[in-house]
């Protein structure tokens, strides 16, 4: 029992920075938000909700410069300044920006915030877990493992998210009438609007490759379209 005690300290430790994280995200969420006003996107939620049976989609913007969008962990969905100044600036289509929308949409749905506290608290586990065994057949090396392990770990499980999500955002564009193409066509231009990934491996990366997600939607039209209507 008391060899677990750490693992479990680590657990616990883990679940308590998240929920503060949790918190001071919404703070920050609160404070630097305002409510989407824009009538063509809401002419696009109004039809995602119908199609989810919900009587309206609730969309803020978080006032930051950074292109993205998120959902917070209460539920709550968000594009950024920089993300919504690229769309009145003609880069991006209202029907791209409404397909991050349908994305982070997934995350809540799929109940990805609760997952990564779980995930977080078990990655946290086995960093420590891997410590006490590493640490003593390799001095010195064993740390810089064990948070390499961790950290590769993270990465799979995020990348495994963001393909959920992807495919929720898909089905719910192609039941409200929207389609799959902005999906796509966003994906393409995301490396350039964000600034790219510069020279990371796509094993590194906690989203998948571009062309990745793109063959994967793909993969899901083609599965769709060969549906007898």
């Amino acid at each position: 029992m008391f060899k677990l005690t750490p693992i479990l300290l680590a657990m616990l430790y883990a679940v308590v920075m998240y929920r503060f994280s949790a918190w001071r995200m919404a703070r920050e969420l609160d404070a630097r938000s305002t409510a989407l006003a824009d009538k063509r996107l809401h002419d696009l939620t109004r039809r995602m909700a119908e199609s989810l049976d919900l009587p309206r989609i609730q969309v803020h913007i978080y006032e930051i410069p950074q292109v993205n969008g998120l959902a917070a962990p209460d539920g709550r969905i968000f594009i950024t300044r920089g993300f919504h100044d690229r769309y009145r600036a003609g880069e991006v289509t209202a029907e791209e920006l409404a397909s991050v929308i349908a994305h982070e949409l997934g995350h809540v749905a799929l109940g990805h915030s609760r997952r990564r506290m779980i995930d977080f608290s078990g990655q946290n586990a086995v960093r420590v877990a891997l410590n006490m065994v590493l640490g003593r057949l390799l001095p010195g090396l064993g740390t810089l493992l064990a948070n390499l392990v961790a950290s590769l770990l993270a990465a799979r499980l995020s990348r495994s998210d963001e393909y959920e999500a992807d495919a929720y955002a898909a089905a719910l564009l192609h039941k409200a009438g929207i389609g799959i193409g902005p999906q796509k066509s966003l994906f393409r231009k995301l490396e350039k609007l964000s600034g790219g990934a510069g020279g990371a491996p796509a094993w590194l990366l906690s989203h998948p490759m571009t062309h990745e997600r793109v063959a994967a939607l793909e993969k899901l039209e083609a599965r769709w379209t060969s549906v007898p209507g």
